[in-house]
């Protein structure tokens, strides 16, 4: 008897909730994930140095807050090297960095004039 209650609860139980499950397709958490690169703002940075060899440079920035972290100096990977070419130590620049395959990467730059 027990078996035939506990048996006959699951099925209106599945009943009940396989339509919930159905719908739930996850379309949406790409959106969820959105770039941070699109919703992260604009940082101010000085640039210290411009390591072409690498496809690095050394930014003075202010708080990133895409990624947690307070104002301080440190090396970028840059998503295009070409970038490297139009700065020099000294510049000033706007830019967003996010976390690339494991890398902190600039993923947009702007110069300041």
């Amino acid at each position: 008897m027990k078996t035939v209650i506990s048996t006959a609860f699951i099925a209106v139980a599945i009943t009940f909730a396989a339509p919930v499950i159905a719908s739930d397709d996850h379309s949406g958490h790409g959106a969820m994930h959105a770039s941070t690169q699109t919703m992260a703002a604009m940082t101010d940075g000085t640039v210290k140095k411009v390591d072409k060899a690498t496809g690095k440079v050394t930014l003075a920035h202010g708080a990133l807050t895409n990624l947690g972290m307070p104002p301080m100096t440190m090396v970028f990977r840059v998503k295009d090297a070409t970038w490297l070419d139009q700065m020099k130590d000294g510049d000033k620049v706007r830019f967003i960095a996010d976390n690339v395959n494991g890398s902190l990467t600039v993923v947009k730059l702007d110069r300041v004039n």
